[in-house]
């Protein structure tokens, strides 16, 4: 075996090439062993791109290898492989990278977008969650991890079955979603209501809001929403501020799921089923900060510019303030119109504190827009800040 190597970015990187079973084991700890006899300071990188299989005895050449060097990373490992190091239990061992397909997203529909990245539908289906970080591999681990949690909770999800590299840069989460379409899509199209949508966008919050995590599971709301107000200390007068740090910090902690980014882009219709994607912003905390981040994605965002929500959700302003207004009755269920008018101040509060920082940290000050932006969250806080002494509802 006539094994190939270069020394790149100060590793060994050693091909490896075909099949590594009891017959050719030896041969091939041979030559690993010759090259390594060349550069013996330098970490080993195993390229695995064309490495169809390997048995047992080849398993006990790795390993040797990692007992000798204490840092052995093996790359492009097809899932087939990978399986196979994953079974045996190397894949804890060792560092082992599987090998990503490339695919293209040009010229396909997004059907979401937020913070984090894009949403697009590569065919009838499936689509693929494109992260906007071009090394989000981490990102990516952490929203599959999260997205099994709530799944294995019983709440309706889709679950990413593959990672892929995009062409032309980045990396993307896969997903099986056969002929379904976003909530947002069924009301643009006409295919669904307001009041339809609505319904089946509440009916599926609730499930989220009715299931409760192990607090190390994911992160806290109520810390994350501290946050923004500690930012804003520079921003607002000295007891404006106090009053809304007290009123975040005085929330109760709570243990019970969010999704941190619900609107009606991430929710999915699958024969008759709501289904939630976009799992990176999963949380738990007391569900006014749930409330706060909707009414952001239906009204705050779009207040100065309406033209936000067509961009956005693919409907009107008018359109999105009444989706708005609707879930927000369905939700609080058996309150009356004072009792919901109160809940909406307190989810104002917090929302035009995350809109407020959001445009400060993106250079807000530097654009009329912006500074008409957060002129507008300001005068919100000065007037809602002094009447309201709890967020708890």
């Amino acid at each position: 075996m006539d094994m190939k190597y270069i020394v790149e970015d100060g590793s060994l990187v050693i091909s490896l090439e075909g099949r590594i079973d009891s017959a050719n084991s030896p041969q091939v700890e041979e030559e690993i062993q010759k090259i390594r006899d060349a550069e013996p300071d330098t970490p080993v990188v195993l390229d695995c791109e064309k490495l169809e299989y390997i048995s047992s005895a080849g398993l006990r050449v790795l390993l040797r290898l990692q007992q000798e060097t204490g840092n052995v990373k093996l790359i492009n490992v097809s899932s087939e492989v990978y399986e196979i190091f994953d079974m045996t239990g190397f894949a804890e061992i060792m560092e082992v990278h599987k090998a990503y397909r490339v695919i293209s997203v040009e010229g396909c529909e997004v059907i979401g977008k937020g913070a984090n990245g894009k949403i697009y539908r590569i065919d009838r289906d499936t689509i693929v969650k494109v992260y906007l970080n071009p090394d989000a591999l981490p990102e990516i681990n952490r929203e599959r991890e999260l997205a099994r949690t709530a799944f294995v909770l019983g709440v309706p999800t889709a679950i990413p079955y593959d990672v892929v590299k995009i062409e032309g840069g980045g990396y993307g989460s896969v997903f099986e979603l056969l002929s379904a379409k976003s909530l947002a899509q069924l009301l643009e199209s006409g295919e669904k209501t307001v009041d339809e949508t609505a319904k089946m966008s509440i009916d599926l919050l609730k499930i989220i809001h009715g299931t409760t995590v192990r607090p190390d599971s994911m992160p806290d709301m109520k810390a994350v929403a501290l946050d923004w107000a500690d930012f804003l200390e520079e921003y607002l007068p000295a007891d404006l501020y106090q009053k809304l740090h007290s009123l975040i910090a005085d929330v109760p902690d709570d243990n019970h799921m969010m999704h941190g980014d619900y609107h009606i882009k991430n929710v999915m219709l699958q024969n008759g089923e709501c289904l939630l994607i976009d799992m990176d912003t999963l949380c738990h905390g007391n569900p006014i900060f749930e409330l706060a981040s909707m009414y952001n994605a239906y009204c705050g965002y779009c207040e100065l510019d309406h033209s936000i929500s067509q961009d956005f959700l693919g409907i009107p302003y008018e359109t999105a303030a009444e989706l708005w207004n609707k879930s927000l009755r369905l939700y609080l269920d058996g309150f009356d119109e004072e009792q919901v008018k109160a809940v909406e101040d307190k989810a104002k509060i917090v929302g035009y504190t995350r809109i407020m920082r959001r445009r400060i940290r993106r250079n807000g000050f530097d654009t009329e827009a912006g500074r008409a932006e957060i002129e507008n969250c300001k005068k919100h806080l000065e007037e809602l800040l002094p009447k309201v002494d709890s967020l708890v509802f």
